[in-house]
């Protein structure tokens, strides 16, 4: 049982599962900034434009709900809410492409670091490491060929 928590707390405190824990966090905040933004500010314009309709109480009913005398619902009846579905969509549109801003920004920074011309930013001690290999095997290979090229003149 000692073994299974040791364990545990070795998986826990690794850098991936915080990291993991931290988007999730963020990923959270960040929804409901994006369900503001459609709901408090792109949503009421859209509204306007369409004589006051709220665009998550827009739906298409295919059978009307049967109402008794007493106004009790007898029969719920068929609505398809395309509405909210619209508000999801515009969500999602905003979550995407502010990822997509984000990763472009991150991978324009990660290409910059990878290239070993660029001194503004610090290689990365594994490409840095790499390009050292790279460039030592491209100096032994070149010198038993370029004295082999030289005596078979």
């Amino acid at each position: 049982m000692k073994s299974f928590f040791a364990e545990f707390k070795k998986f826990a405190v690794k850098g991936n599962m915080i990291d993991l824990a931290i988007g999730v966090v963020i990923g959270a905040a960040f929804n409901k900034i994006v369900d503001v933004l459609v709901k408090k500010i792109i949503t009421p314009p859209l509204g306007y434009l369409t004589a006051g309709v709220d665009l998550a109480d827009m739906n298409w009913v295919l059978k009307p709900p049967v109402v008794a005398a007493d106004g009790s619902v007898t029969e719920p009846g068929v609505v398809i809410g395309y509405g909210a579905f619209l508000e999801a969509m515009m969500d999602f549109f905003i979550v995407a492409l502010t990822l997509f801003i984000v990763i472009k920004a991150v991978n324009s920074l990660k290409e910059k670091a990878e290239d070993e011309g660029n001194k503004s930013v610090p290689t990365p001690k594994d490409i840095q490491l790499l390009s050292e290999i790279r460039d030592e095997m491209k100096r032994m290979n070149a010198g038993p060929a370029a004295g082999a090229a030289s005596t078979d003149s």
